[in-house]
């Protein structure tokens, strides 16, 4: 039996809007100007940003921003909030951190989208030091070590199909070995005197195994298994400050991941802290003093920030409405930064010094020709499927919108398959809501956040159940009396484009449109060619997809580009040409088959893209043409199909 730690999260800092009342949701307020519409060009002016390692001085931060239209890497000042750019590339950069003892940075970019990382070190003398070098290799920043001193990097360089770890001296850039990764294994995380290691390995929906590694001990790897045996997911969130317990994320007593310790000494564990939804991940400062940990409550981020000492939660001053996330300590203590987002304001990165109590905002992200009452916040819709199984959701109004006003609705459906569709502000949704589009995200079975069950309920069923879900969705919509029941569409990116072509494939008199962002159509191809350094997890994916060779009639019988001339309604294809998970042929092939049966189907490329478009030109001009497909097609009185 477990002894449960008395509860010390005594706070859950779900932010609380300021001291103003605030209008209703989604309400104008009494000296708002006229609603008008704005192009998405407008919308891609509202930059994002994101990360924030501190320096070792504390006085500035690296981020990644878009602000250029393309993510580069840029220094914040923490006095003024000033953006200065540390890198100009033309490709999608992202930055890492500061090393701990001078102003050196890490930073990491692909080419074109293929995901084949390079990390670099900027800021010293000289032009940036590339570390990864061999062409066709992909790495990862791992942390520095506690210390400083130096860091870790995952790569395939040894071995395209598994990624070893290696530890870098933080002055002479030396790499060494540090653990040889010979079985396909994930890494999770190091300990501060970096004697222990944890690894992972995904089997499928309902099991993760959790293993630990003593390097002073022969660096065999010991599993963690579950407390009543069986299958459970087991995934470590991170080791003590102390040395002394690993901390892990597991569902070994219930429907959700809770958060419990293990004493690495003596192999005792308890629970840490239980709740009636997915805690998501926890972390330490630094210092050691606070303890965050963040719950994925019906979808939306609740944190809970702890001192370690006390027992005692962090009390912050009143903040604007939204959702508190991305917490970091800076490694003094001294100050805390984190981002507030919402459906309707986008990500703003803030700073909390903790020994005097001021609030500082550094960024303000939203394109200031928009009004931030002319966006639409969600709330959460939930139906029931036509086997009675509840599936939530989150459902946008747009403004106007009425029973004398009905407007055409689209579902929106998540990437995965096992994702999770969550408020946030998205440029692309308000840029449809904006221009008169219900927007219904759907969390089909099958979407993370809902407890294993719900999870693990799509597993070989794709085509078929979560695809139902996707059309008692459209019919849930048709009883809005502010919905046009002749006009709901379809579409989404990745997995979510497969349930768009699966739809209109399968269910080809559901729906009126769909539109397919890089997403799979041929589960063949797609499992046959995964990327090698996806190894930890095939199997996984063949547990819940299937073996492309065991079960190929399935996949056969799953995969829309082998029934294209079912596909009769519109649907437009986007798709990034350098896409090593979803190959630009899948797309491809399906257009061949759709035209071949003179159907009607948009195609749109874009050569310097991968899985997910960054670059803002493109993201503009994809969406663009989006809303002139959806204008056409769904929207028109007389559609001209």
């Amino acid at each position: 039996m477990h002894k449960i730690i008395p509860v010390l999260f005594v706070l859950l800092l779900c932010v609380a809007c300021g001291p103003s009342p605030a209008p209703a949701p989604n309400e104008p307020a009494p000296d708002a100007p006229p609603f008008q519409t704005y192009t998405m060009a407008q919308f891609m002016k509202t930059t994002s940003v994101m990360g924030g390692s501190f320096n070792k001085g504390e006085t500035k931060m690296l981020v990644t921003s878009n602000q250029s239209g393309i993510f580069n890497v840029y220094s914040i000042d923490l006095a003024t909030g000033e953006k200065t750019p540390l890198t100009q590339s033309q490709e999608t950069t992202f930055g890492s951190g500061y090393f701990h003892h001078d102003d050196r940075f890490i930073y990491r970019a692909d080419q074109g989208g293929n995901e084949e990382y390079h990390l670099y070190v900027g800021g010293g003398e000289g032009d940036p030091i590339d570390l990864t070098v061999d062409a066709g290799i992909r790495e990862n920043f791992r942390g520095f070590a506690h210390d400083g001193n130096s860091f870790f990097v995952e790569s395939n360089r040894r071995d395209k199909r598994f990624m070893d770890l290696y530890r870098i001296d933080a002055k002479t850039l030396e790499r060494k070995m540090f653990y040889q990764n010979d079985v396909g294994m994930e890494f999770y995380d190091i300990s501060r005197d970096q004697q222990w290691l944890t690894l992972g390995k995904n089997l499928s929906s309902l099991e993760d195994k959790l293993y630990l590694v003593n390097l002073k001990e022969g660096g065999e790897p010991k599993q963690i298994e579950p407390v009543q045996g069986g299958k459970a997911r087991m995934v470590s969130a991170e080791f003590g400050p102390e040395n002394r317990y690993l901390y892990y994320r597991s569902d070994e007593e219930g429907e959700f991941m809770g958060l419990y310790r293990y004493e690495l000494a003596t192999g005792n564990r308890e629970a840490v802290r239980k709740a009636e939804w997915n805690v998501s991940w926890a972390t330490f400062s630094h210092n050691g003093l606070w303890r965050t940990v963040a719950l994925n409550w019906d979808g939306v981020t609740r944190l809970e920030i702890i001192n370690t000492k006390t027992g005692n939660a962090l009390k912050l001053p009143d903040l604007p409405e939204g959702n508190l996330s991305s917490v970091v300590f800076s490694r003094s203590g001294n100050y805390m930064r984190f981002y507030l987002d919402s459906d309707a304001a986008p990500a703003n990165l803030y700073l909390y010094n903790l020994t005097n109590g001021k609030l500082t905002t550094l960024t303000d992200n939203l394109n200031p020709e928009i009004y931030a009452g002319h966006l639409v916040s969600s709330e959460v819709v939930r139906f029931n499927a036509r086997d009675g199984l509840e599936i939530p959701g989150f459902l946008y109004k747009p403004k106007g919108a009425s029973a004398t006003n009905q407007v055409p609705a689209l579902l929106w459906i998540h990437g995965g398959p096992g994702g999770q569709s969550r408020p946030s502000y998205r440029a692309e949704i308000q840029f449809l809501i904006n221009h008169g589009y219900a927007i219904y995200m759907v969390n089909n079975r099958g979407s993370s956040g809902y407890g294993k069950t719900f999870f693990a309920a799509d597993d070989r069923k794709h085509g078929k159940e979560p695809l139902w879900d996707c059309v008692d969705a459209k019919n849930y919509l048709k009883t809005l009396d502010w919905v046009n029941p002749e006009k709901i569409g379809i579409m989404g990116g990745s997995y979510g484009g497969y349930m768009t072509a699966a739809a209109l494939a399968f269910e080809p008199d559901e729906f009126v449109i769909g539109i397919n962002i890089f997403g799979v159509t041929n589960w063949i191809r797609t499992l046959e060619n995964i990327p090698p350094y996806w190894e930890s997890f095939r199997q996984a994916l063949y547990d819940e997809l299937g073996d492309p060779k065991k079960d190929r009639e399935m996949l056969y019988a799953i995969s829309p580009v082998f029934h294209g001339d079912k596909i009769t309604k519109p649907i437009m294809i986007l798709q990034g040409a350098n896409d090593p998970r979803v190959v630009k042929e899948e797309s491809d092939d399906l257009v061949e088959a759709i035209r071949k049966n003179n159907g009607i189907v948009e195609y749109v490329v874009f050569e310097d893209e991968g899985h997910g478009f960054r670059k803002s030109k493109n993201r503009i001009e994809g969406f663009e043409k989006v809303l002139k497909f959806a204008d056409k097609y769904l929207k028109a009185d007389k559609p001209v199909f």
